[in-house]
């Protein structure tokens, strides 16, 4: 039956000239039929970047609408219309502006991870791998607001020296592995080097050997010439180090690391998907135009 659906994935996605993206935290199957498996800015580029007509984006709700906001004359597909983000959910863009109204002439950085109504009140986008430097960007004279993972933004704070007025946000997979969780693998694994998302939490940034996105944990372990790691992101990452770095051992930093939104996406749905033409995601003009400003200025910080 796998081989069956995936045969008709592939010749699917010849007929309509789509593309498929998947995050490193989708299931193996569906990185492995990917055209392209990446983090949130590797993603938003290929979404920008695609000559392909229909766009099938193997995450969750905030990633699909950041593809269609890139490339709004492409058919954006979302699988599983369910897969939404909690920590997306915790800011609104009506919230957002009353927070404005408090500090007239703020600039305000909304993590990716947000939806587009949200973008659109926002000035500049970042995601995990680019957002020192989008907050490097902004003049020192500039109060920052920055919305909605308080996680990232103290990290970006504790890179920058920079103050910002932090929304009190989070992804509650991160943000629920503590420090103690991390030690008890440090004395498991003694050898392991520890490399953690900006996501975690502070008692769990200041145990790490590198703090990295998804991407650039990657790029670290494969660089590094340490053999043992200790990992401080979601469970379905665990697969693209292995398959990238079959000579390497890795350890989650705790047993229960799963966002079950981003498993929600499997290759029945994804071939129903294609199929249909489900579930198309639509973005209001007037946000999506606002909202693709941010998207652009943060694709000119690398």
């Amino acid at each position: 039956m796998t081989l069956e659906l995936r045969d008709f994935i592939t010749r699917r996605k010849r007929e309509l000239n789509a593309l498929i993206l998947a995050h490193f935290y989708q299931l193996p199957e569906i990185q492995d039929i990917a055209d392209y498996v990446g983090d949130s800015l590797q993603l938003a580029r290929q979404a920008a970047e695609t000559e392909a007509d229909v766009i099938v984006f193997c995450g969750v709700s905030f990633m699909a609408e950041s593809a269609k906001i890139l490339s709004p004359d492409k058919m954006v597909l979302l699988p599983e219309i369910k897969a939404g983000c909690a920590m997306a959910d915790m800011v609104t863009a009506e919230d957002l502006r009353s927070l404005k109204e408090k500090h007239p002439g703020a600039v305000v950085v909304c993590y990716v991870n947000s939806m587009a109504a949200v973008k659109a009140e926002s000035d500049i986008c970042c995601t995990s791998a680019n957002a020192v430097n989008v907050v490097k960007s902004i003049p020192q004279d500039k109060t920052v607001i920055f919305a909605p993972d308080r996680n990232l933004g103290a990290y970006i704070q504790s890179q920058t020296g920079r103050k910002m007025i932090l929304w009190e946000g989070c992804c509650p997979v991160h943000d629920e592995l503590n420090g103690e969780e991390v030690r008890e693998q440090m004395r498991l694994y003694p050898g392991a080097k520890v490399v953690v998302h900006p996501e975690c939490a502070p008692d769990v940034i200041d145990l790490a050997d590198a703090v990295r996105s998804t991407a650039g944990i990657l790029n670290y372990v494969k660089n590094s010439p340490d053999k043992e790691f200790i990992i401080g992101t979601e469970e379905g990452f665990i697969y693209t180090l292995q398959k990238n770095c079959p000579d390497k051992v890795f350890h989650l930093a705790r047993q229960q690391f799963r966002c079950e939104d981003m498993k929600l996406t499997t290759l029945e749905k994804l071939a129903v998907s294609l199929e249909q033409l489900q579930y198309q995601i639509e973005v209001p003009e007037d946000i999506r135009q606002r909202a693709y400003l941010t998207l652009e200025r943060m694709l000119k910080i690398n």
